[in-house]
């Protein structure tokens, strides 16, 4: 039987080349006049993107602040001062200039500013935001799929607590989204940004419980055309088609699309992901990679109808021999794509190597901010939290 489900998808999305012409028309069509633009490192100054976005913002006759610096695993920090920075100016609208951290941000500001209290309540799961500043997206990385999805995550630097806040309010109104923009990334944020992309998706296939055909067929699609793409902009970074495929499973992978009619998403990799990210900073979509296998191999049992499906219908893997040695043969695919486009598959790959304490501390910090009950295709504790760990770190 199908489940039942709802599916929400607000944002406007302009694609192609030049859109970022279109940004000062969008902000103008919200009826906004008065914008925070929040950017991260010098890549968009030093491309111009920052410049040519502001140009058209003043074209409108729309007024701006700017908000630079957000980091990778965005700082609970740099979301304060930007929620500072808009109630001081009274901005009707964040515009995210960048990728998920910048998204990410923009959200976690425009919660603060619509929102009485401490935005991180929000993070912490102490209390659901009532309104959201309207976020708009000039979209500079496929990854996170953050430019349509209803995520924020936000890093609270005391702690090295990493933690998502989920809701349809902070879906962004528009985003702007041109392949162009993405062609200045390093290849190994290229890389990150694919395996996220894969990630989300996986996330929402391996579930025990009600599921849709054409679901599925939307998840293969998204899968199947991330990795061929993935391997084409290993080889040819400039690939204007390549960066525009990738750009749209990005979006498609985290809007919701590819987990309608399912009973449950699983998102235990993400979330035992996010406290390796809160603790040694990592690349997110590496740290999937990372952890994602010694995942697989600990839940295929308990799951093992998807995890041969997957491995048939996904990773072409030939139908011989029991169903759990054709799902390990398809983990196994799966691990190798990511070591073909140089994702880590392991903790000591990622560049890390924590202690059995820091693996302790991992799995309860996990366990707790997850009520030690994770994930669909198998329900994980803080025991079993702590066998993936150390499974990563052999």
């Amino acid at each position: 039987m199908v489940h039942n489900f709802i599916y929400y998808t607000p944002t406007k999305v302009v694609f192609g080349k030049n859109t970022e012409k279109e940004t000062g028309k969008l902000v103008r069509e919200q009826g906004c006049q008065k914008v925070l633009i929040v950017y991260g490192g010098g890549s968009v100054v030093r491309s111009g993107l920052l410049d040519r976005v502001k140009e058209v913002l003043t074209e409108a006759e729309v007024a701006f602040i700017e908000l630079g610096g957000v980091v990778p695993n965005p700082h609970l920090s740099k979301v304060y001062e930007g929620i500072d920075a808009a109630k001081k100016f009274g901005a009707q609208l964040i515009l995210a200039v960048g990728g998920g951290s910048v998204i990410d941000t923009a959200k976690a500001i425009g919660y603060g500013v619509a929102n009485e209290g401490d935005v991180w309540d929000f993070y912490d799961f102490k209390r659901q935001p009532k309104a959201c500043l309207p976020i708009g997206v000039v979209l500079t990385i496929a990854a996170t799929g953050s430019e349509m999805s209803d995520s924020s995550v936000i890093t609270k630097e005391e702690g090295g607590l990493k933690r998502a806040c989920n809701t349809n309010l902070a879906r962004p109104v528009f985003a702007v989204m041109n392949p162009e923009l993405t062609e200045t990334l390093p290849d190994y944020q290229t890389a990150c940004g694919c395996s996220d992309i894969i990630m989300h998706t996986l996330e929402r296939y391996f579930t025990n419980g009600d599921k849709m055909e054409i679901t599925d067929a939307l998840a293969k699609g998204v899968i199947q055309t991330t990795m061929q793409q993935a391997v084409i902009l290993r080889d040819n970074p400039k690939d204007y088609d390549a960066r525009a495929e990738v750009l749209w499973t990005g979006s498609l992978s985290h809007n919701g699309l590819t987990g309608c009619g399912n009973t449950n998403n699983d998102f235990a990799s993400h979330r035992l992901e996010h406290e390796i990210g809160g603790m040694f900073d990592v690349a997110h979509g590496a740290g999937l990679t990372a952890i994602w296998g010694s995942w697989a191999r600990y839940v295929y049992k308990d799951c093992l109808p998807r995890f041969h499906k997957f491995a048939v219908d996904v990773m072409g893997i030939i139908d011989q021999g029991s169903a759990e040695e054709v799902a390990l043969k398809g983990i196994a695919a799966m691990e190798a794509f990511f070591t073909s486009i140089k994702m880590p598959t392991n903790l000591h790959q990622l560049g890390i190597n924590p202690t059995e304490e820091q693996l302790k501390i991992l799995a309860h910090k996990c366990s707790i901010t997850t009520h030690d009950n994770l994930g669909s295709a198998k329900v994980l504790h803080e025991a079993d939290m702590l066998a993936i760990y150390q499974a990563a770190n052999q």
